[in-house]
């Protein structure tokens, strides 16, 4: 039997590939670093397993429990606490928790009794992904042990409007280190300080990206909704791989002031959730200015659509993901029930195979890590080259496993986003992503095409990713051994609410999401990799080279 597992068997990515020819044990630091549960529930459960009246619960109903009475946040905010300390051992999804947590769910509570409500998320426990900047008694890290104990000086943006609408930030996701850039061989959902982020479905599957926290803390009800973010796959891939609802927005459409960069061009957060419409609440409140999404989520939204099905994304090897085709052939003959029509487009996705994307990225990660950086108090790296450092220094925490190949890669570039090499790369992808790629496709029938659909474990969703246009994913179904399948819309700019729209109605119809089921067993860790001959003397990342061949994806 082919197994999802053996599918997404761990190699060099295409971007690290393209990018290498493009280009030619002990306590570290003081206190505690490696994913701390800041608080502490109480002893004995308030709610014993899926008895909890919150499992699986969206926001409306959470609302409607508290607004009865047989529920308060603070009830709620243990219960997730108590959760996480059960199953962060297993799962590494948190990193860590808020100390305040309980306490801001107290206040909350208060408010809600003389009549006060915040807003759409009044009471409402949140996890955010951390590379997300949060102003209070927790890190922000993207994961790496080089800016644990460093200031933000200010919350996100993100997190702001979070508060303003009455969410408890509950605690930070564990995630792909530095979201998945910062050496070849990396391993999806591993951090210095989180350890390896485990699929709550397959256990010896891979979570796949760097919002894979996010996604199984969604998963699991460590939380009632989570944020990630993606640059080219970080939501998308690890909701299919555990069976979470992501949406990854228009870039622009959820401010990106606070989040650790890759590059600008693509970076966005957005909701990972387990339900279209926690995913429509938690986008109108991360939108700026704040929308209303939850207006599209309605029955019958998919008569008469016409959905674009490129098939190479179905039945192709490389480009696709053809294991999954009996879930997809249910997919589709519940859209056409439900009114879609089905119209076959081509589109080229070969463009993805070259090095531009991955330039861009690199010449903007080199200027806007700094910028992120000089913001930061009590924090020894300002510049790329320190986090180099940073990282040889303390090979044996940071590089055990895999190097920093792609910030020698960035560093080697002039920092320059007016290079006139940068410039030519990001037109490329603009025009390929954009011009020739999703514009096309839409526009190449009469009436134009509403959105275009795929398995999302295909090269479809970079088209979105580049372009910086919205993409969801959502529960499509299971493999024969137990991993998850989902099922991706891709749509033009700022058109969120039609995707919502769409992806409502088709999950109403499948009620394909079950709860996980903690399948196989954990595997051993990897070996170590050999970067560090000794603490006192580290081995060059660069002695490693990516191997020939066509490379497999990874998403960041």
């Amino acid at each position: 039997m082919t197994t999802h597992a053996n599918h997404l068997a761990r190699g060099i990515s295409r971007r690290a590939f393209l990018g290498a020819g493009a280009a030619g044990g002990v306590a570290l630091l003081a206190g505690d670093w490696s994913y701390p549960l800041s608080a502490s529930p109480p002893q004995k459960p308030l709610f014993k397993g899926s008895d909890a009246p919150w499992i699986d619960a969206t926001i409306p109903k959470l609302h409607a429990l508290m607004a009865s009475g047989r529920l308060t946040s603070r009830e709620l905010t243990i219960g997730y606490l108590e959760r996480i300390e059960r199953l962060n051992p297993l799962l590494h999804a948190v990193i860590e928790t808020n100390p305040a947590a309980v306490a801001i769910a107290v206040r909350r509570d208060l408010e809600r009794r003389v009549g006060r409500c915040r807003g759409p998320l009044h009471g409402i426990p949140v996890l955010v992904k951390d590379n997300i900047a949060t102003d209070d008694a927790m890190h922000t890290t993207a994961g790496s042990l080089a800016l644990l104990h460093s200031r933000v000086p200010s919350d996100a943006r993100l997190v702001k409007q979070l508060r303003d609408a009455g969410a408890v930030i509950l605690g930070k996701t564990n995630l792909s280190e530095w979201a998945n850039f910062r050496g070849f061989g990396s391993y999806n959902g591993w951090s210095a300080r989180g350890g390896f982020t485990r699929c709550p479905y397959v256990l010896g599957n891979d979570p796949i990206g760097s919002s894979s926290g996010s996604a199984v803390s969604a998963a699991t009800n460590l939380c009632s909704v989570a944020v990630g973010t993606e640059t080219d796959g970080s939501i998308m891939a690890p909701s299919h791989a555990n069976s979470t609802f992501g949406l990854k927005p228009t870039v622009g459409r959820v401010p990106g002031a606070g989040i650790i960069p890759i590059g600008h061009s693509q970076d966005t957060a957005g909701p990972m959730t387990r339900t279209a419409t926690d995913a429509a609440i938690l986008l109108g409140v991360l939108s700026s200015p704040a929308v209303d999404y939850t207006t599209a989520l309605h029955r019958g939204a998919l008569k008469g659509a016409r959905l674009g099905v490129d098939r190479k994304y179905f039945d192709d090897d490389f480009w696709g993901f053809p294991i999954s085709s009996a879930v997809m052939a249910n997919v589709l003959t519940a859209l056409e029930s439900l009114g879609a029509e089905l119209i076959d487009v081509t589109t080229d996705p070969e463009w993805q195979l070259t090095s531009n994307e991955y330039d861009v990225l690199l010449y903007e990660f080199k200027v806007q890590i700094a910028e992120y950086l000089a913001k930061l108090r009590h924090c020894k790296s300002h510049t790329l080259a320190d986090l180099i450092a940073f990282n040889l220094a303390h090979c044996p925490q940071e590089m055990k496993y895999f190097g920093q190949e792609i910030f020698e890669l960035a560093e080697a570039t002039s920092g320059d986003l007016t290079d006139p090499y940068y410039v030519a790369a990001r037109q490329f992808c603009i025009q390929h992503s954009r011009t020739n790629g999703i514009d096309a496709a839409l526009a190449s029938h009469t009436p134009p095409l509403d959105a275009l659909i795929a398995p999302t474990w295909s090269w479809l969703y970079s088209f979105a990713a580049v372009a910086g246009y919205p993409s969801i994913s959502l529960p499509a179904g299971y493999l024969d051994d137990g991993s998850p399948v989902g099922f991706c819309f891709v749509g033009g700019a700022w058109n969120e609410k039609t995707l919502l729209g769409f992806s409502y109605d088709l999950e109403q119809e499948l009620k394909a999401r079950i709860a996980p089921k903690y399948l196989g067993t954990v595997p051993p860790e990897p070996p170590d990799a050999g970067f560090c001959v000794s603490s006192a003397a580290p081995m060059a990342a660069s002695a490693v080279r990516a191997p020939e061949g066509r490379p497999q994806r990874r998403v960041w």
